[in-house]
């Protein structure tokens, strides 16, 4: 299958901390010994071996396997075997992404390989979507959340209080800022600024209020305006831009999550049932 190894690159929020995501699929490529500034947090691929050389020992990862690798630790990694490629993604997070929602500082992993796969299923859905659709909200309403439930089960650090007094009212406050301002939507962590509340804080009692993050009630927001759009006739492509969407495509895939139709198969029908009647 060859080796390659794409970088992906995403803000959280305007200034805000940088994501490198790397992924990479590699047959005999062995790092060099390094260490980086962030931790790093990646996810083995199903059909995966690797070796690293970390902390004066060897990890053997394989498929599914979380990997949490310290800012400042020198490493290595390579094969696990001769006859296998190994392949992964891999986030580089600035250490106070996993201080949101926990108590004590930069979190200490004892171990560096994590066996959680409910966790690593839903890294490795992020990851996915963070290396083919960069989406600013998604990313901020997302992996801040994910690294934050890695340090609060896996690490030394300890949980904060959940509790977030008027949860409500404060979930409403945000929705109505997000559908107000749907095709430029603020950043989170400037709603969680104006609201004097941490960006986890804002997370959590939007979550706990409507069922979902910020950026899929956005979403399907967006389809909802648009589906009024394409019923007044509006082209797909037209409508995706008039609520926000990137482009058609875009629009057609929460369309078809959230109504189970394309655009254009709904417009078509919309229109099929207004000609019938006339």
């Amino acid at each position: 299958m060859g080796e390659r190894a794409t970088w992906t690159r995403a803000r959280l929020g305007d200034g805000g901390p940088r994501l490198d995501l790397l992924t990479a699929r590699f047959e005999k490529h062995v790092y060099a010994p390094h260490a980086h500034d962030e931790f790093t947090i990646g996810v083995c691929a199903p059909d995966s071996a690797s070796v690293i050389a970390y902390r004066g020992g060897h990890i053997r990862t394989g498929p599914g396997a979380i990997v949490v690798l310290a800012p400042g630790e020198t490493h290595t990694g390579g094969p696990g075997n001769t006859t296998a490629s190994y392949a992964y993604r891999a986030v580089y997070a600035e250490p106070g992404l996993l201080t949101e929602g926990t108590l004590g500082g930069v979190p200490h992993f004892r171990e560096p390989l994590i066996d959680d796969p409910e966790l690593s299923a839903a890294l490795s859905r992020e990851y996915a979507e963070l290396s083919a659709h960069p989406d600013p909200l998604r990313t901020e309403s997302t992996v801040p959340w994910l690294l934050t439930a890695l340090a609060r089960r896996h690490s030394t650090a300890r949980p904060t209080d959940d509790r977030v007094p008027g949860a409500a009212a404060l979930a409403g406050t945000v929705r109505d800022r997000l559908a107000d301002e749907l095709l430029a939507p603020p950043p989170l962590s400037t709603l969680a600024a104006d609201l004097g509340l941490s960006r986890y804080q804002l997370l959590r009692a939007f979550r706990t209020t409507m069922g979902l993050p910020p950026y899929a009630w956005l979403a399907q927001h967006r389809v909802h305006r648009a589906r009024g759009l394409l019923d007044a006739g509006v082209r797909p492509a037209e409508a995706a831009a008039l609520v926000g969407f990137a482009d058609q495509a875009h629009l057609t895939r929460w369309f078809r999550r959230v109504l189970g139709v394309t655009p254009a198969a709904y417009r078509n029908s919309v229109q099929d049932d207004r000609w019938g009647r006339s």
